[in-house]
């Protein structure tokens, strides 16, 4: 097999001799993906309980991004199209869900609903988590089993009739053939970082916002405390003097006792600088700058509209061309001159872009008409018969 006929059936698929796949380095994935420990002890429910359901930047930049792809204005030549994409289903948006999962979990998962006819009636998004991947002998997928409650449905590539049946959205995974890497993996130690810190702070506000001090025994005749005696003085400080509500009540000492209030030292000081250390990670592993989450100290953009244009053309476009180029591949046997995309013209953020194109492109002398559409992405003028 010539090299370009391996390129064009690894990256195509159409080809009868396709290029096996192999597990390969990806046995330590798997597991990660499907709900288990994996080699590194990454567990999918457990980071996202920890990150969008625990932590509030982790989730802000989750959802910046899931909710700007999913409201962004839709472009689309077939208007039936346009209905089945902007349709909720389990009361969802579709490329909202979509979006989400990628980000968290890397991978999404479309099941084409269809009618007795074989007409698409309904996209349906499922859950990452519960999709696993079956083989052929060759290594490809030939379909895809969703479990529920130990309720397994097989979802087969193409039905009977070699109409497609589900659309895989796969982020890139340099070492898996099957599933993609998603941005919540790469931010999970920055997530455990900043929660950690999180508790550390709420623990120092539960001890009077100090650190604990020392109660320190002084006895003129050089005798310790007996067993006893220290046991009802700590019951007594845990009962009387810890705590919030607590914060500020005087002590009455007697006895030899004496009250060591301890400072905070230069480490106990740095959580801070931990905390929106980890917080910048967290912003920068979901693509959201991290002036647009409120996050101090950041002057690479100059004012918020700069932010909010880099997160478009940086993170919510590209995001957005992978979701809506998946769905025009997979819908292409009922849609196939159909175009699906963003309106750009309709992008709030990006308004001052497409006006100096708008203008230089006007402005273009040496450029006939019907080019000059072409560039804008205009469809091209219907001619008088």
């Amino acid at each position: 097999m010539a090299l370009l006929d391996i390129f064009r059936s690894a990256f195509k698929g159409g080809a009868p001799s396709r290029v096996p796949l192999a597990q390969g380095m990806m046995a330590g994935w798997i597991p990660a993906f499907d709900g288990g420990f994996g080699a590194d002890g990454y567990d999918y429910a457990r980071a996202v309980e920890d990150s969008f359901l625990a932590n509030p930047i982790a989730q802000r930049s989750i959802r910046i991004v899931a909710e700007g792809v999913g409201q962004a204005p839709l472009a689309c030549t077939d208007p039936r199209l346009a209905a089945l994409v902007n349709a909720t289903s389990a009361g969802q948006s579709l490329i909202e869900t979509l979006a989400a999962h990628l980000l968290l979990h890397g991978n999404g998962y479309v099941q084409i609903i269809k009618d007795a006819a074989g007409v698409p009636v309904e996209l349906f998004a499922l859950r990452p988590e519960r999709v696993s991947v079956v083989t052929g002998p060759d290594g490809w997928p030939c379909a895809y089993d969703y479990t529920v409650q130990g309720n397994r449905t097989r979802i087969a590539v193409m039905d009977e009739d070699g109409w497609p049946g589900i659309i895989p959205i796969r982020a890139m995974h340099p070492l898996d053939d099957h599933r993609g890497a998603g941005a919540l993996e790469a931010a999970h130690q920055a997530v455990t970082i900043h929660n950690a810190a999180t508790r550390w702070n709420r623990a120092l506000l539960e001890n009077s916002a100090r650190p604990s001090g020392a109660l320190v025994y002084e006895a003129g005749d050089g005798m310790a405390l007996a067993h006893e005696q220290f046991e009802r003085l700590k019951r007594e400080l845990e009962i009387a003097f810890s705590g919030a509500a607590h914060a500020g009540r005087p002590m009455l000492l007697d006895g030899g006792l004496k009250w060591q209030s301890m400072a905070l030292s230069p480490a106990d000081m740095d959580f801070a600088t931990l905390k929106s250390a980890a917080a910048r990670d967290i912003a920068l592993a979901f693509g959201v700058p991290p002036m647009l989450l409120g996050l101090p100290g950041d002057n690479t953009y100059s004012n918020y509209r700069e932010a909010n244009r880099a997160l478009w053309r940086l993170t919510l476009l590209p995001l957005a061309e992978k979701l809506f180029a998946a769905l025009r591949e997979g819908l292409a046997p009922w849609f196939p001159d159909a175009g699906l995309g963003i309106d750009l013209d309709r992008v709030t953020a990006l308004s001052e872009d497409r006006e100096r194109l708008w203008s230089q492109v006007s402005d273009a002398d040496f450029l006939t008409r019907a080019e000059k559409r072409q560039m804008l992405g205009l469809s091209p003028e219907e001619t008088a018969p």
